[in-house]
């Protein structure tokens, strides 16, 4: 349905511990190398090959209440008709 997502400059992330890889093509043809939990198979990163000095990391992956609202949506034209977001969110569609 969507996604919530934080990015970072690649050299502001700091990774540890093992991941599993799996690199997946999106809509326009470019992959990205989603990192998962070997434990659990949760996402923790992954590193679109369109952009790959940005690290993105699922906000659910931060145990964080306070984290900051999105500031930004793509792909917003495939999203549901219920699906409402934040008041003043810069839509790149």
């Amino acid at each position: 349905m969507f996604a919530a997502q934080a990015r970072f400059p690649a050299d502001a992330v700091v990774v540890e511990g093992e991941s599993k890889e799996y690199v997946r093509v999106g809509d326009e043809g470019t992959s990205a190398r989603f990192h998962f939990c070997p434990e659990c198979g949760c996402t923790v990163f992954y590193v679109p090959e369109a952009i790959p000095d940005v690290v993105v990391i699922p906000v659910g992956a931060f145990a964080d209440p306070d984290f900051p609202p999105p500031r930004v949506s793509v792909y917003g034209i495939r999203k549901h008709p219920w699906v409402t977001l934040p008041t003043g969110i810069e839509d790149l569609d």
